[in-house]
């Protein structure tokens, strides 16, 4: 038998290798940006194009590396932070196995210019696909300049993997989060197809938490300080009722490494008790310094996990020390002397959209369509509940809503502010009040995204809002679009916008604000579902804006609001697929009594 087992050249193991560690522009990102980190660069900048698929370049004023270094980092396994064994378990470096820069070279066109501090000239290197095609000297200040241009040009499969550009772009910009967060002495700035995305001065983590997130955050945030002879936890959480009904915004470092942990993030939760709803999500930035010793973060690919010790007696330090500080808020709320006034970037706000309820009476619907389906019932309470056994498939039958709505001349009944129950003559519907209004607001956009544009309720008041640069990119590109919907928005002035009304049939009182921001909220986070723009926005303001459980109505409103279900093209399901209505048989309900 002849051998069959062969070594892979350098270039294929490169992009193996390559698959685990950089899967998408974001993972280049946080792999320079560590490097820069790891090299002592107090200065950052960060220059993207197309989200990263055309061009990332990381620019520092770090160490910097000779020219025999600038060529070694290169070959896979190279590293800087590795001598002997014991040395992986004392590791508070970011990288340390050397096999990123390998990686990215193996699958784009890289060009990196460094220059020490003590070198007259820097050092330029041109690799592509592993290869290094040129090696020269040129003019360059100190530090490291690395471009990566063309990412996967060689790997067609992967590149066609890649999510649209805002997606992308978003999951950069969490990544920038996470280092920023992380390294609040060091200034960062961010750039995207020439546009700036951030400019963050150095500061305390406070600051910085404010300069990302905005300046709303810093009456939210609530401190938490403690310390043994095993761990030192410092940080913020967010107070209770500021926190959120969608998981985000959740921050936990371990020796200024992020990591990701359901275990403690499930003790973060349980030191806000009986203060949290079952639905909310508790908000934290949560820095853990331990002995490198007693923890293993060689355990992934991106060092996003790591195994402790003791991880139930750190388990039980969060959980006691979020207790306390939170403890100490309700009992005495203390002043802020530290909030950074100045900083002008926010970053992407998950605005909660319970409030927004419609209430107004909805236009008649046209129900011609559903007439063969509701043909045959009559208003009659004493017709004989054997004969006409209907389905949901087969047909209900009504003229228009009327032999529907109001069979045996009952009316729509309420449960818990929440679900509505209609009479039928082969049993009930029971209708969940927030998935239909969500259906019928649905279909409603999308006619007006279709040339049918919504009639506008100008506000008596104009509103001006502001976004961080990379959401405020997006809002312009969706102006048209929102503007069809029955928003009045125009620009005004960098990064803010101007809100001269809304969707007309909305809820008196309705925060113009919070809605255009829960709008664009959802219509970010639709975007891993590529459903196409039309179609996420209508979805987006549907949830936004649709009535929800807990909201009482009268009799009148619950009519039209299944009138108005039964006209749609759609009525069985919500926009995200969750059921608006589900049948009851009498039959069925018959031998629930057997």
């Amino acid at each position: 038998m002849a051998d069959i087992i062969r070594l892979l050249p350098d270039n294929i193991a490169n992009q193996i290798a390559a698959g685990e560690v950089i899967q998408r522009p974001a993972s280049v990102v946080k792999e320079l940006m560590e490097n820069a980190i790891d090299a002592g660069a107090t200065e950052i900048k960060v220059i993207l194009k197309d989200s990263g698929k055309t061009l990332i370049q990381v620019i520092d004023n770090g160490c910097g590396m000779t020219e025999t270094d600038a060529r070694l980092c290169f070959e896979r396994h190279a590293t800087s932070k590795i001598r002997k064994t014991d040395d992986l378990f004392h590791i508070r470096t970011k990288g340390f196995r050397g096999e990123a820069l390998a990686s990215i070279a193996a699958i784009a066109h890289v060009e990196m210019i460094t220059r020490p501090t003590d070198a007259e000239l820097a050092n330029r290197i041109t690799i592509n696909g592993s290869k290094i095609e040129k090696q020269d000297y040129v003019q360059g200040s100190h530090g490291t300049n690395f471009a990566v241009k063309n990412l996967f040009y060689n790997v067609p499969a992967r590149r066609k993997f890649l999510k649209s550009d805002p997606v992308e772009l978003r999951h950069i910009i969490e990544e920038i989060h996470r280092l920023a967060l992380a390294h609040a002495e060091v200034v960062f700035q961010v750039y995207h197809n020439s546009n700036e995305l951030y400019l963050l001065p150095a500061g305390t983590l406070k600051q910085r938490i404010i300069s990302i997130f905005g300046k709303s955050w810093n009456e939210k945030l609530i401190p938490v300080s403690e310390a043994s002879d095993t761990i030192h936890i410092d940080g913020f959480v967010l107070k209770a009722d500021a926190c959120k009904r969608s998981p985000g915004d959740q921050y936990l470092f371990v020796n200024k490494r992020f990591i990701k942990s359901n275990y403690l993030n499930h003790a973060v939760r349980m030191g806000y008790e009986q203060l949290l709803a079952q639905d909310q999500y508790p908000a934290y930035f949560i820095f853990l310094d331990l002995d490198p010793s007693t923890i293993d973060v060689n355990v992934h690919p991106t060092k996003t996990e790591i195994k402790f010790d003791e991880e139930k007696l750190i388990y039980n330090y969060i959980r006691v020390c979020v207790k306390h500080a939170l403890g100490k808020y309700l009992v005495a709320p203390t002043l802020d002397f530290e909030a950074d006034t100045n900083t002008l970037h926010k970053a992407d706000n998950r605005i909660e959209t319970e409030r927004f309820h419609t209430e107004k009476s909805l236009e008649s619907a046209n129900l011609s369509h559903w007439q063969e389906i509701y043909k045959g019932m009559e208003r009659s309470a004493t017709a004989d509940p054997s004969s006409q056994q209907l389905t949901l498939e087969s047909g209900m039958g009504s003229s228009q809503s009327e032999g529907f709505l109001h069979y045996g001349g009952k009316d729509p009944y309420q449960l818990h502010n929440a679900y509505i129950l209609c009479h039928m003559k082969n049993g009930f519907i029971l209708l969940d009040q927030q998935y239909a209004h969500e259906r019928i607001l649905y279909e409603e956009n999308l006619r007006s995204l279709q040339g049918n544009k919504k009639a506008v309720q100008r506000e008596l008041f104009a509103q001006h809002v502001e976004f961080d640069a990379a959401t405020a990119t997006l809002v312009l590109s969706l102006l048209v679009k929102l503007n069809d919907l029955g928003f009045e928005i125009g620009e005004f002035g960098k990064n803010t916008f101007v809100i001269h009304g809304l969707p007309a049939g909305l809820e008196a009182g309705t925060n113009p604000i919070e809605l255009l921001k829960a709008t664009v909220v959802n219509y970010q986070e639709n975007l891993e579902f590529q459903l196409g723009t039309d179609m996420n926005m209508a979805r987006s303001l549907a949830a936004s804006a649709c009535m929800k459980r807990g909201k009482p109505l009268t009799v009148a409103e619950m009519k039209t609001l299944v009138d108005k279900l039964f006209a749609c093209e759609t009525p069985f399901t919500s926009p995200s697929g969750h059921k608006t209505f589900v049948h009851y048989d009498l039959e069925d309900i018959k031998k629930q009594f057997k």
